[in-house]
Protein backbone atom coordinates (compact mmCIF):
# COMPACT_ATOMS: atom_id res chain seq x y z
CA UNK A 1 0.00 0.00 0.00
CA UNK A 2 2.89 2.40 0.62
CA UNK A 3 3.76 2.43 -3.11
CA UNK A 4 0.13 3.16 -4.05
CA UNK A 5 -0.13 5.82 -1.35
CA UNK A 6 3.07 7.47 -2.65
CA UNK A 7 1.85 7.33 -6.25
CA UNK A 8 -1.53 8.85 -5.32
CA UNK A 9 0.19 11.52 -3.22
CA UNK A 10 2.65 12.53 -5.94
CA UNK A 11 0.06 12.67 -8.71
CA UNK A 12 -2.30 14.52 -6.37
CA UNK A 13 0.35 17.15 -5.65
CA UNK A 14 1.03 17.60 -9.35
CA UNK A 15 -2.69 17.95 -10.01
CA UNK A 16 -3.25 20.58 -7.31
CA UNK A 17 -0.15 22.51 -8.36
CA UNK A 18 -1.59 22.62 -11.89
CA UNK A 19 -4.91 23.87 -10.47
CA UNK A 20 -3.11 26.80 -8.84
CA UNK A 21 -1.77 27.66 -12.31
CA UNK A 22 -5.21 27.17 -13.90
CA UNK A 23 -3.70 24.49 -16.13
CA UNK A 24 -6.33 22.13 -17.56
CA UNK A 25 -3.96 19.15 -17.23
CA UNK A 26 -4.82 19.19 -13.51
CA UNK A 27 -7.96 17.21 -14.33
CA UNK A 28 -6.56 14.12 -16.13
CA UNK A 29 -3.70 13.83 -13.64
CA UNK A 30 -6.26 14.21 -10.85
CA UNK A 31 -8.27 11.32 -12.32
CA UNK A 32 -5.33 8.98 -11.87
CA UNK A 33 -4.57 10.25 -8.37
CA UNK A 34 -8.08 9.92 -6.98
CA UNK A 35 -8.63 6.44 -8.45
CA UNK A 36 -5.54 5.10 -6.68
CA UNK A 37 -6.29 7.00 -3.45
CA UNK A 38 -9.82 5.53 -3.32
CA UNK A 39 -8.31 2.05 -3.17
CA UNK A 40 -5.86 3.03 -0.40
CA UNK A 41 -8.62 4.63 1.69
CA UNK A 42 -10.82 1.54 1.34
CA UNK A 43 -7.96 -0.60 2.60
CA UNK A 44 -7.47 1.81 5.55
CA UNK A 45 -11.15 1.69 6.61
CA UNK A 46 -11.60 5.37 5.79
CA UNK A 47 -14.82 4.72 3.92
CA UNK A 48 -15.93 8.33 3.71
CA UNK A 49 -12.63 9.25 2.08
CA UNK A 50 -12.99 6.31 -0.29
CA UNK A 51 -16.49 7.43 -1.33
CA UNK A 52 -15.21 10.99 -1.61
CA UNK A 53 -12.52 9.92 -4.06
CA UNK A 54 -15.11 8.17 -6.23
CA UNK A 55 -16.92 11.53 -6.30
CA UNK A 56 -13.61 13.29 -7.05
CA UNK A 57 -13.22 11.01 -10.05
CA UNK A 58 -16.52 12.24 -11.47
CA UNK A 59 -15.73 15.85 -10.58
CA UNK A 60 -12.37 15.60 -12.34
CA UNK A 61 -14.22 14.56 -15.48
CA UNK A 62 -16.69 17.44 -14.98
CA UNK A 63 -13.93 19.97 -14.23
CA UNK A 64 -12.02 18.92 -17.33
CA UNK A 65 -15.11 19.45 -19.48
CA UNK A 66 -16.15 22.69 -17.73
CA UNK A 67 -12.71 24.27 -17.90
CA UNK A 68 -12.57 23.35 -21.60
CA UNK A 69 -15.56 25.63 -22.26
CA UNK A 70 -14.04 29.05 -22.75
CA UNK A 71 -16.07 32.25 -23.17
CA UNK A 72 -13.71 33.32 -25.96
CA UNK A 73 -11.35 31.05 -27.85
CA UNK A 74 -7.85 31.37 -26.40
CA UNK A 75 -9.03 32.70 -23.01
CA UNK A 76 -9.34 30.80 -19.76
CA UNK A 77 -12.58 30.36 -17.85
CA UNK A 78 -12.84 33.35 -15.46
CA UNK A 79 -12.48 33.05 -11.69
CA UNK A 80 -15.60 34.07 -9.74
CA UNK A 81 -16.60 34.67 -6.10
CA UNK A 82 -19.77 34.18 -4.09
CA UNK A 83 -21.79 36.57 -1.96
CA UNK A 84 -21.61 36.50 1.84
CA UNK A 85 -25.10 34.94 1.92
CA UNK A 86 -24.02 32.14 -0.42
CA UNK A 87 -20.93 31.50 1.71
CA UNK A 88 -23.01 31.30 4.90
CA UNK A 89 -25.43 28.89 3.24
CA UNK A 90 -22.56 26.61 2.21
CA UNK A 91 -21.01 26.69 5.71
CA UNK A 92 -24.37 25.69 7.23
CA UNK A 93 -24.77 22.94 4.63
CA UNK A 94 -21.27 21.68 5.44
CA UNK A 95 -22.00 21.55 9.19
CA UNK A 96 -25.33 19.81 8.71
CA UNK A 97 -23.93 17.33 6.22
CA UNK A 98 -21.00 16.57 8.54
CA UNK A 99 -23.30 15.79 11.47
CA UNK A 100 -25.58 13.60 9.36
CA UNK A 101 -22.80 11.72 7.58
CA UNK A 102 -20.71 11.37 10.76
CA UNK A 103 -23.65 9.89 12.65
CA UNK A 104 -24.43 7.52 9.77
CA UNK A 105 -20.84 6.29 9.58
CA UNK A 106 -20.57 6.02 13.38
CA UNK A 107 -23.79 4.04 13.73
CA UNK A 108 -23.41 1.74 10.72
CA UNK A 109 -19.71 1.06 10.08
CA UNK A 110 -16.40 0.44 11.78
CA UNK A 111 -15.11 3.71 10.30
CA UNK A 112 -12.15 5.40 11.93
CA UNK A 113 -12.76 9.01 13.04
CA UNK A 114 -16.32 9.06 11.65
CA UNK A 115 -17.00 12.76 12.33
CA UNK A 116 -13.60 14.08 11.27
CA UNK A 117 -13.71 11.87 8.20
CA UNK A 118 -17.28 13.04 7.56
CA UNK A 119 -16.18 16.68 7.75
CA UNK A 120 -13.37 16.21 5.26
CA UNK A 121 -15.76 14.33 3.00
CA UNK A 122 -18.68 16.77 3.07
CA UNK A 123 -16.50 19.87 2.90
CA UNK A 124 -14.48 18.33 0.08
CA UNK A 125 -17.62 17.61 -1.92
CA UNK A 126 -18.41 21.30 -1.76
CA UNK A 127 -14.83 22.52 -2.27
CA UNK A 128 -14.37 20.30 -5.32
CA UNK A 129 -17.55 21.74 -6.84
CA UNK A 130 -16.26 25.25 -6.13
CA UNK A 131 -12.94 24.37 -7.77
CA UNK A 132 -14.59 22.97 -10.89
CA UNK A 133 -16.66 26.18 -11.08
CA UNK A 134 -13.49 28.27 -10.55
CA UNK A 135 -14.81 29.88 -7.36
CA UNK A 136 -12.10 31.63 -5.34
CA UNK A 137 -13.61 30.31 -2.10
CA UNK A 138 -12.53 26.75 -2.94
CA UNK A 139 -9.07 27.57 -1.53
CA UNK A 140 -10.47 28.61 1.86
CA UNK A 141 -12.43 25.36 2.11
CA UNK A 142 -9.41 23.30 1.09
CA UNK A 143 -7.22 25.05 3.68
CA UNK A 144 -9.54 24.05 6.52
CA UNK A 145 -10.05 20.54 5.11
CA UNK A 146 -6.29 20.05 4.81
CA UNK A 147 -5.69 20.96 8.47
CA UNK A 148 -8.20 18.30 9.58
CA UNK A 149 -7.01 15.71 7.05
CA UNK A 150 -3.35 16.06 8.08
CA UNK A 151 -4.28 15.07 11.63
CA UNK A 152 -6.52 12.16 10.66
CA UNK A 153 -4.03 10.67 8.22
CA UNK A 154 -1.16 10.99 10.70
CA UNK A 155 -3.22 9.23 13.39
CA UNK A 156 -4.01 6.42 10.90
CA UNK A 157 -0.32 6.05 9.99
CA UNK A 158 -0.89 7.34 6.46
CA UNK A 159 2.17 9.56 6.68
CA UNK A 160 2.61 10.09 2.95
CA UNK A 161 -0.98 11.33 2.65
CA UNK A 162 -0.46 13.47 5.74
CA UNK A 163 2.63 14.99 4.15
CA UNK A 164 0.77 15.42 0.87
CA UNK A 165 -1.96 17.37 2.64
CA UNK A 166 0.65 19.52 4.37
CA UNK A 167 1.92 20.50 0.92
CA UNK A 168 -1.71 20.95 -0.23
CA UNK A 169 -2.09 23.38 2.68
CA UNK A 170 0.79 25.46 1.32
CA UNK A 171 -0.61 25.22 -2.21
CA UNK A 172 -3.92 26.60 -0.89
CA UNK A 173 -2.15 29.80 0.11
CA UNK A 174 -0.47 30.03 -3.31
CA UNK A 175 -3.69 29.16 -5.14
CA UNK A 176 -5.76 31.70 -3.22
CA UNK A 177 -3.18 34.42 -3.78
CA UNK A 178 -2.77 33.70 -7.49
CA UNK A 179 -6.48 33.25 -8.19
CA UNK A 180 -7.33 36.44 -6.29
CA UNK A 181 -4.90 38.33 -8.54
CA UNK A 182 -6.71 36.76 -11.53
CA UNK A 183 -10.18 37.95 -10.55
CA UNK A 184 -11.85 40.00 -13.27
CA UNK A 185 -11.92 43.69 -12.37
Amino acid sequence: MVFLEAFAAITGLISVYLVTKQNIWCWPIGLVSVAVAAFVFFDSLLYSDMILHVYFFGMNVYGWIHWSKKPVVGEVLPITTMSMGQNILWVVATAGGTMLWGYTMSANTDASFPYGDAFTTVASLIAQWFMAQKRLENWIYWFIIDVVAISIYAMKGLYLFSGQYLIFLLLCVVGFRDWKKGLPS
